[in-house]
C-alpha cells in the first residue's frame, strides 16, 4: 500500500487535490471529517472536550458548538493545545482503522490539514507516510477564497496565522503542487504527480 500524506493551508485548494486523487483511484481518509466524527454526541471525544472547556461549548441539542469552541481556542494557544491533545489521537486512531481497510496494492491519501502542526511530519511519525504532498497557493488567492466562503478578511488572516507557514510545510514535502493558477493547471500537476510518484510504486 502506498501511503500519501496530503496537506496545505486553509484556502490552498487541498480539498480539490484530494478529490482529484480520489478520481485517479486513491482512497481518501479525510482528517477533518474524522475530527467531526470523533466529537459527535455520545463519543468519548465530546465528553473530553466538555470536561476540558465546560458546558458552554455544547449547543442546545447536545452537539458541539463549534463557533463557541473556536472562539476559545483560536485566541489561546494553550487552549488550542489542550483541544489538539484530545482530538488528534482519536483522529489518528480512526484514520489508521480506515486505512487498514485499503487493499495491499491500493493508494491511501491521508488528507490532514494540520499534518505539520500536529507533529505527524516529523520524527518517527513521518514514517507513517511514504510521500508527503503539499498544496500551496499565494496569500491573496487564499484570502479571496476564504472571504468567498463567508469569512471576513480579518478572520481569514487569523486562521492562516495560527497554521504552519508555507516554508514549514515545504520543509517536510516530497512534492509541492502550486495551486495559484487555473483548475486545469492544477489537474495537470496532479496527473504528473501520479505518473511520476504513484504509478511507478504500484508496479
Amino acid at each position: 500500500m502506498l501511503r500519501i500524506g496530503l496537506t496545505g493551508g486553509i484556502g490552498s485548494g487541498k480539498s480539490t487535490v484530494s478529490r482529484l486523487l480520489a478520481e485517479r483511484g486513491a482512497v481518501v481518509v479525510d482528517a477533518d471529517a474524522i475530527a467531526r466524527e470523533v466529537v459527535e454526541p455520545g463519543t468519548v471525544g465530546l465528553a473530553a472536550v466538555v470536561a476540558a472547556f465546560g458546558d458552554e461549548v455544547l449547543a442546545a441539542d447536545g452537539t458541539l458548538d463549534r463557533p463557541a469552541l473556536g472562539a476559545i481556542v483560536f485566541a489561546d494557544p494553550e487552549a488550542r493545545g489542550r483541544l489538539n491533545a484530545i482530538v488528534h489521537p482519536l483522529v489518528r486512531e480512526r484514520a489508521a482503522e480506515l486505512a487498514g481497510q485499503v487493499p495491499a496494492d491500493g493508494v491511501v491519501v491521508h488528507d490532514i490539514p494540520l499534518l505539520v502542526e500536529s507533529g505527524q511530519a516529523a520524527g518517527e511519525a513521518r514514517s507513517a507516510h511514504d510521500l508527503v504532498l503539499v498544496v500551496e497557493t499565494d496569500l491573496d488567492t487564499r484570502l479571496a477564497r476564504l472571504v468567498q466562503r463567508g469569512m471576513t478578511e480579518d478572520d481569514a488572516r487569523a486562521r492562516i496565522a495560527v497554521q504552519a507557514t508555507d516554508e514549514e510545510r515545504r520543509a517536510v514535502a516530497d512534492v509541492v503542487l502550486d495551486n495559484s493558477g487555473t483548475p486545469e493547471e492544477l489537474a495537470a500537476q496532479v496527473d504528473r504527480f501520479w505518473a511520476e510518484h504513484v504509478a511507478p510504486r504500484l508496479g
